[in-house]
């Protein structure tokens, strides 16, 4: 799914031992914004607007990404920042170093099987990218690499691997890669047995499956406006691909995939709010596509297959999700029968159909589980997870004869884990934990789900994570990130680059804010098109809540969200600006009445049902009293860091860019302000690993730095034993 959606990366590490800093010296550096002269963009005429209101935009030109006074600009505001982070160079540099000391660089995943191999991933120490590999039958055989990203990479500013799927008879490599951020990926199919890369006539995808034959390709492709509308199916010898079917409705995208049991594809057809699905034997790729069910208005279904019969998790008839099944014959809803019905506080995430056994992922007050169900007699087994917060969810299950099932884990302390789960023996076994280098100890840290009470009462999660040794005075700093769209949970899960922050005396928290689907469908119904202003209270709710139990103060707070949680950023300091210190906006959509008013730019149509059709009057109303960019006012403001990318197809570079230009002419503190551009990259940031956790150390520079802490560059001094 395409959505206005960015997470912080996270990568395998851990802290080096420091002596404790001593007192701020005299002379130690400061975020200076007058270092240099800040860039002011020009004004030029420009009125937008709807239903007869008239909005003054001087800075709408900035869109002009051909312009050469543009580009000019954006280099300018790059100087600038340049200028003024110069005295934390060295600061940055070694938490670059720190955080890079933490990752082993040559490893390799969990090796995984399908169809008669073992797949994995493997990274080399000083390359960027992931190395595809795969043994044939056994973990001792030959190893025979499939794809090297970082041969791909040579002579590229930007890599990104999209689709990845072999074909039954493993002889086909269907892949697809971008080179500029812009999420353009150009398709290519690699012969196994040569090594050569077979040509096509198929060119930009956004999605690919194989039909059962191992001739037939089926993908996606997107409209002007990057909706992916049209599915095609291609088979090898042919001059051109063939159009199986496009979708007119502008809410909604199309895809393709297969059932795990190989036998049918699928394609799916689906709003935020509604779905549909067609299916045909992927044996039979050129026969008849049929309906399973046709589109009923806020219904919602999504099927796999067993041995004649479709399993479908659907919430018709339930708002937190039940599983149906449906004769393959006769699949319409009239014969629906409930297979797993709906229960109370619990919401259905997915249904994971196996030969013997089905897994049935669960979400109850905000976490994950796993429910191992049988198909005869419904009977279940919970895997129990052992920690009051983290990320848990479905690993590579490939085979559908299996009599285990993996997932992944990981905790703010918990390092990402793979575990496989025996069905008979009820039993877990740890295949992988990403090793953190430099002497990690999870026991030195404490993890606290709590919540925060938002202004109509409703009960706000929030998940805490300190050194155990750092005071619950309000003598600490605090990092608060919130995100809060689309029904999209952002679950605690690990950084290593994160114990940079702990082990300097940050308190990190995540605010599981209404707009986010951690509490259920709900939550996320409270938080999106006309109550989407709860999700701003609800995180100042959560900022509150740490400085009234005296996890910090407002003065020592940074707040942080990216893309859609830029919007949440934005807006919280426009309702209040002194909510924080500091303030970190990533791709951040903050022009998003703008945004929303142009059914040209990517994932406006389809998002009307997420935050309001600006043609409705009352909903362009109500977007305008909480868009960002439309209400800086002239008063003070935290200190800010914007980051972005050139090619973001997501969030445009110029919404964080116009947000910038306006704030630094119509704001009445002298506060550091500044905006950071990726000219080579997209909505992620760099591609490579090593270039995403520069970006990274420039993030917690700024943060530290805008904080006062200008001793960052050195750590509180460990617990005694710590690896040096």
């Amino acid at each position: 799914m395409n959505t206005r959606l960015f997470l912080l990366t996270t990568m395998s590490v851990i802290t080096v031992t420091f002596s404790s800093p001593a007192a701020e010296p005299a002379s130690a550096p400061k975020l200076d914004p007058d270092a240099a002269k800040p860039p002011a963009a020009a004004r030029k005429e420009k009125i937008v607007g709807l239903h007869g209101d008239k909005i003054e935009d001087p800075y709408f030109w900035l869109r002009e990404k051909e312009n050469p006074e543009v580009i000019a600009h954006l280099k300018a505001e790059n100087s600038y920042t340049a200028a003024v982070t110069a005295p934390f160079r060295e600061m940055e540099d070694g938490l670059y170093r720190e955080m890079l000391g933490r990752i082993k660089q040559t490893d390799i995943s969990a090796p995984y099987p399908q169809r008669g191999y073992w797949l994995y991933q493997r990274t080399e120490e000083g390359k960027q990218y992931p190395i595809y590999c795969r043994k044939k039958g056994k973990l001792d055989a030959p190893e025979e690499i499939v794809l090297d990203v970082n041969e791909l990479a040579k002579g590229q500013k930007f890599m990104a691997v999209g689709s990845f799927v072999y074909s039954d008879d493993n002889a086909f490599l269907a892949y697809s890669t971008d080179i500029n951020g812009h999420r353009d990926y150009a398709f290519h199919l690699k012969n196994l047995a040569t090594g050569e890369e077979v040509k096509t006539p198929i060119g930009k995808v956004s999605d690919v499956a194989w039909a059962a034959d191992n001739k037939t390709i089926l993908f996606v492709s997107e409209d002007q406006a990057k909706r992916d509308y049209r599915v095609w199916r291609y088979t090898l010898g042919e001059e051109k691909p063939t159009m199986i079917y496009e979708e007119k409705d502008e809410l909604f995208n199309v895809g393709i995939d297969r059932s795990r049991d190989r036998k049918f594809l699928f394609i799916g057809i689906g709003s935020s709010r509604t779905t549909e699905f067609r299916f045909v034997a992927a044996d039979d790729p050129k026969g008849e596509w049929r309906m399973l069910a046709p589109r009923r208005n806020e219904v919602r279904y999504f099927p796999e297959h067993r041995d004649g019969i479709f399993y479908i998790r659907t919430n018709d008839g339930a708002k937190e999700f039940r599983v149906m099944t449906a004769p393959v014959a006769t699949p319409d809803v009239k014969h629906w029968k409930e297979f797993i019905p709906a229960k109370a506080g619990v919401t259905i995430q997915d249904f994971d159909a196996f030969a013997k056994h089905a897994v049935v992922v669960e979400r109850a007050e905000g976490l994950v589980g796993f429910r191992v169900t049988d198909y005869d007699n419904r009977a279940s087994e919970r895997i129990e997870l052992p920690e009051p917060a983290y990320l848990a969810a479905s690993e590579f299950n490939a085979e559908f004869e299996t009599g285990t099932f993996r997932f992944k884990y990981e905790s703010p302390v918990t390092p990402p884990s793979v575990f496989e789960y025996g069905i008979a023996s009820r039993s877990k076994k740890l295949l992988k934990q990403v090793e953190v280098l430099g002497g990690y100890d999870p026991a030195r840290y404490l993890v606290e789900r709590v919540r925060a009470t938002a202004p109509d009462g409703k009960q706000v999660p929030l998940d805490i994570v300190r050194k155990k040794d750092v005071p619950v005075d309000g003598s600490a700093p605090a990092w608060l990130y919130g995100y809060g769209s689309y029904g999209i949970s952002i679950d605690p899960a690990f950084s290593a680059n994160r114990i940079s922050l702990l082990d300097r005396g940050v308190i990190y928290a995540i605010a599981h804010i209404r707009g986010g689907g951690e509490l259920g469908e709900a939550w996320h119904e409270e938080g999106r098109m006309m109550t989407k202003r709860n999700t701003f209270t609800d995180f100042i709710a959560c900022a509150d809540f740490l400085v009234e139990k005296k996890y910090t103060t407002h003065d020592r707070l940074v707040i942080q969200g990216g893309s859609a949680g830029g919007l949440l950023i934005g807006a919280t300091i426009n309702l209040l600006p002194d909510v924080a210190r500091v303030a970190i906006l990533n791709v951040a959509f903050v022009d998003m009445l703008n945004t929303m008013s142009d059914a040209t730019l990517p994932l406006t149509t389809g998002e009307y049902i997420e935050w309001g059709n600006p043609n409705n009057k009352a909903e362009y109303e109500y977007m305008k009293t909480y868009s960002p960019y439309d209400n800086i006012a002239a008063k003070d403001y935290p200190a800010m860091l914007l980051y972005t990318s050139l090619n973001d197809s997501q969030v445009p570079y110029w919404e964080p860019a116009k947000f910038t230009a306006k704030m630094r002419a119509t704001k009445t503190d002298k506060n550091p302000l500044l905006f950071k551009i990726n000219l080579d990259a997209g909505h992620g940031g760099s591609s490579g690993r090593f270039d995403r956790l520069r970006e990274v150390a420039f993030e917690y520079t700024f943060g530290l730095a805008a904080l006062g802490l200008v001793d960052g560059a050195q750590a509180p001094a460990a617990d005694a034993g710590a690896a040096r």
